[in-house]
Order: structure tokens, then sequence, then C-alpha cells
């Protein structure tokens, strides 16, 4: 939509990822973001936090997207997230005006600077992974290979874009 704010943000989870469940059975989580920048001390030869500017950001992710952070992601994880950043008013208990900023987010992974990570394909529309794994042993048993698992297929003319190189 025209006029939407995109950011992508890095930074590491605050807390652990709540998952819940809307009335109509839609999934969504949500979880906060912080973000510290880091500066070069020139007196100690060292990088630091610059913990005065830390950007915490509260951040939802909806539908089979929040069950995979759920089922993935824990307190304390170095994370990319990419979404519209959204601005919300509202009056506290004092009566006091606040506006806060949320993140409605579109992608997140692990950051993997300095860690690594193990992606495993999810199910379609809603499978979990265990309906994922019995559908994938179901299909090696009826020879039907998963594309994601199988070798790529080898010589000239092979492969999706029916050469070597992608077509772009």
């Amino acid at each position: 939509m025209a006029g939407e704010v995109i950011i992508t943000v890095i930074g590491n989870l605050v807390d652990e990822v709540e998952l819940r469940f809307t009335p109509n059975g839609a999934a969504v989580a949500k979880f906060r973001v912080a973000s510290t920048p880091r500066k070069f001390n020139r007196d100690s030869n060292a990088w630091e936090d610059d913990k005065d500017n830390s950007l915490f950001l509260n951040c939802q992710v909806w539908r089979q997207a929040a069950e995979h952070c759920a089922e993935s992601l824990a307190k304390g994880m170095r994370v990319i997230v990419q979404g519209r950043l959204r601005q919300r008013s509202y009056e506290d208990r004092e009566g006091v005006k606040r506006t806060v900023f949320e993140l409605d987010v579109e992608e997140i992974g692990p950051s993997l600077k300095m860690a690594t990570a193990k992606v495993t394909k999810a199910g379609g529309s809603g499978q979990g992974r265990q309906q994922y794994e019995q559908a994938r042993q179901q299909s090696s048993q009826e020879g039907i290979q998963d594309p994601w698992t199988s070798p790529p297929p080898a010589g000239p003319g092979a492969g999706a874009w029916g050469g070597d190189e992608p077509p772009f």
C-alpha cells in the first residue's frame, strides 16, 4: 500500500515469543526486539554498545509465520525483522497520552552473523511439523522426491531454468 513505511531492524529478542489465537483461529505472535547501536571507543580501542540510544520495538506477526516464530525463535536470539512501521496513540491509566511504534512483521529470520541455523521447510497451508514429516515420509514411499531435499539435476540443460545459469 502506498505511503507505508517499510523498515528492517536487526536486534535481539527481549522476551520469549508469545503465541495466541484469535477467536476465529488465526495465530498471532508478539515479541519485542531491541536494537542497540555500537560505537568505537578510541580510548579503550574497542567497540561498545550505545545503550542510551537503544530502540525497543513491539512486533507482531500473523498466521503460519506466527507459529513458525514461536517454534523457531527464543529470547536473546539475534534476528532480522522487516515489516510495516505503525504509530499508535493511546491514553494510559493516569490519563497521559502516549504514542508507541509497532512493527507489523512481513519477514523474520535469525541473524547468521554470530550463529548458525538449520532451516527446515514447513508444510503448506497450516500443516504442522508433524503433518509435514508424515507427508514427506509418505511421498518418499511413493517414489516422489521432495525438491527441497533432493539434489539438483546434473548435466547440461538440467535444472529449473533449462540451463546452468539462472535467467537473470
